[in-house]
């Protein structure tokens, strides 16, 4: 992966969004959280021009179907 930062939530979200990705793909909260602000940022068209193509935003999506994020 990149370079990454930290970057704080509260502990009550953090223990929420973990117990939510039990059974999922998603290895960590961090892996979570960059990939939910990933598709925030492609949503709002600020990513278009990151890396982001037709394929992978098909990805994401499906992925937040399958967690119930989207219909």
């Amino acid at each position: 992966m990149a370079d990454n930062v930290n970057v704080g939530i509260p502990k009550k979200l953090y223990d929420k969004i973990e117990k939510k990705l039990e059974g999922t793909e998603f290895s960590s909260v961090s892996d979570y959280v960059a990939f939910v602000l990933t598709e925030l940022m492609v949503a709002e068209g600020e990513a278009s021009g990151a890396g982001m193509s037709a394929q992978n935003d098909k990805k994401v999506k499906d992925r937040l179907k399958s967690l119930g994020y989207m219909d």
